[in-house]
């Protein structure tokens, strides 16, 4: 305990000439900063003229380097946004925009695909709807009441549907051993024209290829077996789809008003007005699609079930409804529903058969792309072949054959209402413009001083 003492006492003694050291060091530094500006002042105007000639003019040497640390310039730092060149601050504000609307699609997307049933099912009501809203409102022109009217459209429509569905499934039937016989007499055909082919095909390369069909078939048994399991819940969700899309359809076709002025509600009330605008005219857009859609796809399955009929192809009835369906799916419908019909010719009638049902589907899709479309469709719902091409593969990439469907309908509106809320907001611009320069006039019309 008695060293305690003397150790704290040299302790505080170290402290005490630490401070002493440091003191001193602050007290050199502020004279070498006050020297050169007493010497760097500019004389008085009242200074003696015999001033002593002894005086320095300059700082000492050893308070140059002091001196020159001062001399850096002095004011304000630029801001910081400023020192950033004019494009890469656009780019940096356009980059985060476009950040934050590529999040607000990638979640609307995972809401929509976490309820994709739903989603396709209101799409196609209101696919449905346009296609059966006139009916309604020609039924209530005459007099029928809107309830009865709708719901005689609705059913009417729906059986015809069914209708189709069904007598496709019973030609198929009925037409099934036929059929494979058919096949199986064609793919002989079709062996022995390749044999004989000068392609230089033998026997030994086709065997090789049917044996690699069976293994892949075989080693694939288990996904195939499970696809069929899988049947079971398709069948579910399909029933429930249809249910959803009928109900959907009665309630738009009977409510579709009202429907549209509660979403109006919704919209806020600076943008009320143009989308108020934009909705009849989208409406409009989609309608003439559905209709015209229909009808060139009606008059395809038409003349090209006529053609392959007379060419004696099986089956022609129902190649004709699947052309018809499939020509809701722009371009890539009608290739492949073409393509159907050119192999069922193939592997029942043989090459011959196959190439003129060829020349009969291109001749009847070249008079649809050049003469029918563009007559039945007009230019409200045109759009471009690439964009046609771009959306429909972006669709069935994101949601299958029913992103494909709804994908160019899609495009089409959302072009009618960016195209009108442009002009809306051209129009208010020049209206705003011409109303700021007539409020001088109207404060000079209100003025003494400028009346009489």
């Amino acid at each position: 305990m008695s060293r305690v003492p003397g150790w704290l006492g040299r302790l505080g003694a170290g402290l005490t000439e630490m401070s002493e050291r440091l003191d001193e060091r602050r007290a050199e530094v502020e004279k070498d900063h006050a020297e050169p500006a007493a010497s760097a002042a500019p004389e008085p105007a009242d200074a003696p003229a015999d001033a002593p000639a002894d005086t320095p003019a300059d700082p000492p040497a050893e308070t140059a380097p002091a001196a020159r640390r001062t001399a850096q310039p002095s004011g304000p730092r630029p801001d910081p946004a400023e020192a950033v060149p004019w494009g890469v601050r656009v780019a940096a504000e356009a980059g985060w925009r476009l950040l934050v609307l590529a999040g607000t699609v990638w979640v609307l997307m995972r809401v929509i695909s976490a309820v994709q049933l739903v989603v396709f099912a209101f799409v196609i009501a209101l696919l449905v709807t346009a296609l059966l809203q006139p009916t309604v409102a020609r039924l209530t022109r005459r007099g029928v009441p809107r309830g009865p009217a709708t719901a005689l459209t609705a059913i009417s429509g729906f059986v015809v549907i069914g209708l189709m569905g069904w007598f496709v499934s019973w030609q198929v039937m009925e037409n099934i051993d036929t059929l494979s016989t058919q096949i199986q007499s064609g793919i002989d055909d079709l062996r022995n024209w390749l044999l004989k082919s000068p392609f230089h095909v033998t026997d030994k390369q086709i065997n090789q290829i049917a044996k690699n069909l069976r293994e892949a078939i075989g080693a694939n048994a288990d996904q195939i077996t499970s696809a069929g399991l899988e049947g079971v819940q398709v069948i579910v969700e399909a029933l429930t789809g249809i249910l959803l899309v009928f109900f959907s359809t009665l309630f738009l076709l009977y409510d579709g008003k009202r429907i549209w002025e509660w979403f109006l509600k919704l919209v806020p009330a600076a943008a009320r007005p143009g989308v108020a605008g934009a909705g009849p005219r989208a409406w409009r857009t989609l309608t003439a699609y559905v209709r015209g859609t229909v009808l060139v796809a009606l008059i395809d399955a038409i003349f090209i079930g006529i053609g392959i009929y007379f060419l004696d192809v099986p089956m022609a009835v129902p190649l004709a409804v699947f052309i018809f369906l499939f020509s809701f799916i722009p371009l890539v419908g009608a290739v492949a529903s073409g393509a159907l019909a050119v192999i069922v010719a193939l592997v029942t009638q043989g090459v011959f058969t196959a190439l003129m049902t060829l020349v009969v589907v291109l001749a009847v899709q070249q008079i649809e792309g050049h003469v029918l479309q563009p007559f039945i469709l007009g230019r409200a719902v045109r759009v471009h072949p690439l964009a046609v091409v771009l959306t429909v593969a972006a669709g069935g990439m994101v949601a299958g054959i029913g992103g494909a469907v709804v994908a160019v309908p899609l495009v089409a509106v959302t072009n009618t209402v960016v195209g009108y809320l442009r002009q809306y907001s051209l129009e208010m611009q020049q209206r705003d413009s011409a109303g700021s320069e007539d409020e001088p006039a109207e404060e000079n019309a209100k003025d003494p001083a400028h009346q009489g």
